[in-house]
């Protein structure tokens, strides 16, 4: 199944769209996270690209759905090294879109780890430069874990970078986690990409990113992922944080 992971404007408390993130209800173990299936799926590619077809299909018609309820959010939806080496992906994609009539290229985000990136990195310039043809978003996803960051960014010419959660939770304690969000936020700036926060697992975590002129997070103190019934009402209740909302910030424009 998908839950979805609200995305928001920190300073305006505006709902700015949703990461489908997938989850499996196991009949034994409950809910189970990615991370305890995933790694064991990922080693076999048919699998996978049935899983990640799967995933697009029920994330777009998802969204399709809510645009019918005048919902309209942007739909976040992760690409594995799989995807970026199917030669079929980007038809099937289109396709897939189409099939949603309410549903626009502009509607999509597609989300590609930076270290997968890194690894096939003509592939996925090859797949970024076709899906910003047709009019969708693509985000760099957990950016700064990878070794070659700066080597490569400059060939992957991305919409948006996602900061790393693990530099955004130690980022009040660690001056080398505040340091690479810096670095990141200029080099976003340098590079023309909007930048979101994901972690954001405090009021002072956000206060902090304001500051820094990060306006756009994805957190558990905004809110945890959640099944698609629970979205619309969350959506019509968001109200955020009066601290976030009086906060001394700038923004930083692509």
């Amino acid at each position: 199944m998908l839950h979805y992971q609200p995305k928001v404007d920190l300073h305006s408390s505006k709902v700015i769209g949703v990461e489908a993130l997938i989850r499996w209800q196991h009949p034994e173990k409950g809910l189970m996270y990615p991370d305890s299936f995933l790694p064991t799926m990922n080693q076999e590619a048919k699998l996978m690209l049935s899983l990640s077809r799967w995933v697009i299909t029920e994330a777009i018609t998802q969204l399709s759905a809510w645009k019918a309820q005048n919902l309209d959010l942007v739909m976040s939806i992760n690409i594995s090294s799989h995807d970026l080496n199917d030669s079929e992906f980007e038809a099937f994609l289109n396709q897939t879109i189409m099939q949603s009539p309410n549903v626009t290229p502009d509607n999509i985000e597609l989300e590609i780890l930076e270290s997968t990136a890194l690894e096939d990195s003509l592939d996925a310039r090859d797949l970024i430069l076709a899906a910003q043809t047709e009019g969708m978003q693509v985000a760099l996803d957990d950016f700064g874990t990878g070794y070659s960051s700066l080597r490569y960014l400059k060939d992957l010419p991305v919409d948006t970078i996602k900061i790393d959660k693990s530099f955004v939770i130690d980022m009040l304690n660690s001056e080398a986690s505040l340091t690479i969000i810096k670095a990141s936020m200029g080099l976003a700036a340098a590079f023309h990409c909007d930048v979101i926060a994901e972690g954001v697992e405090t009021i002072d975590h956000g206060e902090v990113l304001l500051q820094l002129g990060c306006h756009h997070a994805q957190g558990y103190i905004i809110a945890k992922p959640m099944p698609a019934k629970d979205v619309p009402n969350w959506v019509s209740n968001y109200r955020g944080f009066e601290v976030w909302q009086n906060a001394k910030t700038t923004l930083v424009t692509p």
